[in-house]
């Protein structure tokens, strides 16, 4: 093996044993936060939790929580308010929203096989209602919070929540519905007293990001803020100790950034999204993201997972102020509560500072690219939405199709690179000759082996190009199946979901491969399987480049195999696309081999060519 071929090795090596370490660490860290949260909750495990609001129309239960922000000394007051796309329940506790839900986006069926999962389809996607504090409330100690009740009171343009203290401190949010998503929401802070108040930081909270249902990782939840130039997503990886590079610390509790730019602030998670929005003018000082626990998912009073979720807390932060006496004064938050749905972001437009993309994901981690995974993205999620409402077909068959259409806009210069190899295939003799002639003189055997490509006209580059073309909209497929929430619940075949894995049943004991193990045991996913099957088959049909040494096309050949442990259990919507792309491009291989033979005459290279041996 060359030195290229053992360092490609080590690296490999090196990274996954990185791997099996930081799993070690992440599943030591889960069973411990486990154990904590059992020895807090010992009754939550072995029987039902009562739901602490009868109006929600969820399958998932309320739970008490870890810490009790307001008083019960008064009986909590809910009001429900629809505007036909979104139910609204506001709460007298914390003087908030309680939750959000999402008319248009049921619930989904969980995509692993689960005997116990009957019906899970009868609610509506929800937004903070599992979080102990209600969106729009406001923190800050004693001094802000008290007992934390309001007075509810339902208006003409919508709710008014207010609060007295006995010093003198009034508390008043108006909120009022507009459309996409948006409420307009106006408080005051008022000192009614002859003396001046002094008011510590006030925490404006943007809502909790928690996971939508037990087989929701959470991986892609997050708390974003925008400077007015950039946007910053927190993930819960790094609450969890992860961070930056092959590094695993401990966990963390608490999140702080910004100083006096704070433009919007989110809490996320992979499909929908809180945003609250101060006006351009007024940004907030901070935002804080804060780690919180979140009560065990039940399923017809049963426990459905065995880890406590984890949820984010997001909140503007306004600084400390001195309140002189009889005065007032209005903060105004625009907050979106909603689907992270690009058409309706693209619609908010100007309060999100036309930052669409950067809510959607769209512009973070490598899928990027700088910038231009994020433009394939968009433009590859426009298409897909095209296909899908022209034809009327399902996302599944819009996936292939779009599959196909990108296949034949690179057929020539896949078709090109195919033949291409082939004429580097035939020249691997005299190639293999060169380097055996040439091998203690490095520049010269370089030398040779370009002039040998001139003279044959073949360009070794040639294989690799459209690999390296196709890259971008690779990336922008992954990044946009990542964030697609048209995928959500969307069947295929088998498919039960195209955002999720497609498992058709559990083999439960084997929870110790890592990567793809989970802790009811290995699912038996389908599509990636067949996805690694068809990189396989691409894979014995593109010849090895000549000279390649035989240890390096070993490992190249094992290459399938890390890709079904990286994407074992990612979206299924994603193996569906590289499933079809490796036939097609296995389809397109196998016509260009047959229609176009490739013969090299023998012996091309003068300097190769055996002298005529002497008659005796």
């Amino acid at each position: 093996m060359d030195k290229t071929g053992i360092i490609v090795v080590s690296v490999c090596v090196l990274l996954l044993g990185w791997w099996f370490m930081e799993q070690k660490k992440f599943n030591e860290q889960q069973a411990q936060a486990q154990a904590q949260y059992a020895a807090t909750h010992p009754a939550l495990a072995t029987q039902p939790t009562a739901s602490a609001a009868t109006t929600t129309t969820s399958s998932v239960a309320s739970a008490p929580v870890t810490a009790t922000v307001f008083g019960t000394n008064a009986p909590e007051q809910l009001l429900v308010l629809t505007n036909g796309r979104a139910r609204y329940t506001f709460t007298s506790r914390g003087g908030g929203l309680k939750q959000i839900e999402l008319l248009d986006f049921p619930e989904t069926v969980s995509a692993r096989w689960k005997e116990q999962v009957t019906n899970t389809t009868a609610g509506v996607a929800v937004l903070n209602g599992r979080a102990a504090v209600p969106a729009l409330a406001i923190l800050g100690g004693e001094a802000l919070v008290g007992d934390g009740n309001f007075s509810l009171t339902q208006t003409a343009t919508g709710v008014r929540l207010e609060k007295s203290f006995a010093n003198g401190l009034r508390l008043e949010k108006n909120f009022q519905f507009t459309s996409n998503f948006l409420v307009n929401v106006d408080v005051r802070i008022a000192n009614t007293s002859d003396k001046p108040l002094n008011l510590p930081a006030q925490e404006f909270v943007v809502g909790t990001a928690t996971p939508m249902d037990v087989d929701d990782n959470g991986q892609v939840e997050g708390a974003m803020w925008f400077d007015g130039i950039s946007a910053v997503d927190q993930p819960l990886a790094w609450f969890a100790g992860g961070g930056l590079g092959c590094t695993r610390g401990a966990p963390r509790t608490e999140f702080r950034a910004g100083s006096g730019n704070v433009v919007w602030a989110a809490a996320h998670n992979q499909f929908f999204a809180m945003v609250a929005m101060p006006p351009t003018n007024a940004p907030a000082q901070e935002m804080i993201a804060r780690s919180v626990t979140l009560p065990l998912f039940q399923n017809a009073g049963v426990v459905t997972n065995i880890v406590a979720p984890k949820g984010i807390q997001t909140a503007l932060v306004y600084p400390a102020l001195t309140l002189s006496a009889n005065s007032s004064f209005d903060r105004q938050i625009t907050f979106f509560a909603g689907p992270k749905e690009y058409r309706t972001l693209v619609a908010v437009g100007a309060q999100l500072n036309n930052r669409a993309d950067q809510v959607m994901n769209f512009g973070s981690g490598f899928s990027s690219f700088w910038g231009i995974g994020t433009f394939f993205a968009k433009l590859l999620l426009a298409a897909m939405n095209a296909v899908h409402d022209l034809l009327g077909v399902g996302y599944g068959w819009t996936i292939v199709l779009i599959t196909v259409l990108i296949k034949v806009l690179f057929w020539p210069l896949t078709a090109a690179s195919t033949r291409s190899m082939k004429r580097m295939q035939a020249l691997a003799p005299e190639l293999a000759e060169l380097k055996e002639k040439y091998k203690d003189d490095v520049q010269k055997l370089t030398a040779k082996q370009w002039e040998l490509y001139k003279k044959n006209k073949v360009n070794p580059m040639s294989g690799c190009l459209p690999m390296v073309i196709q890259m971008p909209v690779f990336l922008g497929f992954f990044t946009m199946i990542r964030s697609a929430i048209e995928l959500r619940g969307a069947h295929f075949l088998w498919v039960a979901d195209l955002s999720k894995p497609d498992t058709l049943f559990m083999i439960h004991g084997l929870t110790f491969l890592p990567f793809i193990s989970t802790p009811e045991g290995l699912p038996f996913n389908l599509l990636p399987l067949l996805m690694g099957g068809s990189m396989l088959w691409q894979s014995h049909l593109t010849p090895p480049s000549p000279g390649m040494d035989p240890a390096q096309q070993k490992m190249m050949r094992w290459l399938p195999a890390m890709f079904i442990l990286f994407l074992y259990n990612y979206s299924s919507g994603l193996a569906l696309y590289w499933t079809v792309n490796n036939l097609l491009t296995v389809t397109q291989t196998k016509l260009t081999k047959a229609n176009v033979p490739v013969v090299l005459p023998p012996a091309t290279n003068p300097a190769l060519t055996p002298a005529p041996k002497k008659k005796k």
